[in-house]
């Protein structure tokens, strides 16, 4: 497959050039090792923990390891090795000035950030990769993250219906852009042993793989809902301290975003309930039993689903861009509901996310409830599967789910 042009390259080429070590997190197959090798600057020596040998050498002789493979380097999967970190500090710090000597890769976002805070905290940019954005698939990377405004391309980009659920029921994986859907089920069934024979078993002593798969089916029924501890350990038969343990598990290794509320009170963000989104929508339609995007389109998930899918390509356009996001969804008292927030500059944007081609008034009448916050309101938006962007008011516009 020829390579398809990603968005973080930018970001990892600026970070280059800042910090002596970076450091591209994310899921396992989401092409970490493919956007390094292809990015600025790629010329230089790569070497994967993957590979025993590798590793043996990595965790025996560390000083000998980065002798072999002296910097500029690209060390993959980092996490089986974390005692080259304190090794490469010291490198670093006998380089003062040097940029860019170590890239590093890893899919267990617990021991690396470990790793960091211990060994190379200030020395070190640290990146998050997600599969393939909308934009990227399209050919057309985002060059900077969303946010609501009244000033859109001129030359409108229609999606169907029909293409926006393919897409969803898909998912983001490099591995499955060109594939067709026969390989889709196989693909997914790998993807998720894998997942819980390496990654989960290398956090966690799991007491049961067949109930840490139900528990993922169980969560992945509940993606754009209010997370629910008490009903995903009853799903599965567990306690709920071990059902908050697990879903620790899917964050971590970032299958799992968990979106908070917004309170103009920070502390209380913190004690209310969020909501939970799956970042790749191909891997919680091959949770939830949805074999073809005609019946995902159809079925009972399709409106989740389509949230899931706008919130997780929102999330990818800051992290790919190399910006940490501030995203909330705001309910009040009386229920009403803004399904996101976005902060920037001291405002909030809102957005609602709705499956239909005719967004109207009634369908933002939630945002008038954000004037109780005090705080300034920008510019909103309703996503949607308008063929064009159309105002709705003077201060609201209808964005087609084709533009993100």
């Amino acid at each position: 497959m020829p390579y398809i042009k990603r968005t973080i390259e930018s970001s990892i080429a600026q970070a280059s050039r800042f910090f002596p070590v970076v450091m591209l997190t994310g899921p396992r197959q989401v092409g970490k090792t493919t956007v390094f090798k292809n990015g600025e600057g790629s010329e230089r020596t790569c070497v994967s923990l993957d590979t025993l040998e590798n590793r043996e050498l990595a965790l025996n002789d560390p000083a000998l390891f980065l002798q072999r493979f002296a910097p500029p380097v690209l060390i993959d999967e980092i996490q089986y090795a974390p005692c080259l970190m304190s090794y490469i500090k010291a490198i670093v710090d006998e380089r003062p000035g040097d940029s860019g000597l170590f890239w590093l890769t890893g899919s267990q976002q617990f021991h690396l950030m470990k790793g960091v805070s211990e060994s190379l905290a200030g020395r070190v940019g640290i990146l998050r990769l997600q599969g393939f954005s909308q934009g990227e698939k399209l050919g057309r990377p985002q060059s900077k993250p969303f946010l609501p405004t009244n000033k859109w391309p001129k030359d409108p980009l229609p999606q169907s219906l029909k293409k926006t659920y393919e897409l969803i029921w898909k998912g983001s994986f490099p591995r499955l852009y060109q594939a067709g859907p026969d390989n889709w089920q196989l693909f997914y069934d790998a993807y998720v042993q894998t997942y819980i024979e390496r990654d989960i078993k290398g956090l966690s002593a799991i007491s049961s793989e067949l109930n840490f798969l139900t528990y993922i089916k169980a969560a992945a029924a509940r993606t754009g809902q209010l997370l629910n501890y008490a009903d995903l350990a009853g799903d599965v038969g567990i306690s709920q301290p071990t059902a908050k343990a697990w879903l620790s598990l899917l964050i971590t290794s970032g299958l799992v975003y968990l979106l908070p509320p917004y309170a103009r009170n920070i502390s209380k963000r913190l004690v209310k309930t969020p909501k939970l989104y799956f970042m790749d929508t191909g891997l919680a339609c091959y949770l939830t039993g949805w074999k073809t995007p005609e019946v995902l389109e159809t079925g009972a998930m399709s409106g989740a689903l389509f949230e899931t899918y706008v919130v997780s390509e929102i999330i990818k356009s800051y992290w790919h861009n190399g910006t940490l996001p501030k995203l909330y969804f705001y309910r009040d008292s009386d229920g009403k509901e803004v399904d996101l927030l976005i902060e920037e500059s001291s405002a909030l944007y809102p957005v609602e996310i709705k499956k239909k081609s005719n967004p109207g008034k009634s369908d933002i009448t939630a945002f008038s409830t954000l004037k109780a916050l005090k705080t300034p309101i920008g510019h909103g938006a309703v996503i949607c599967q308008a063929q064009t962007h159309l105002p709705i008011t003077e201060t609201v516009i209808a964005i087609p789910v084709g533009y993100l």
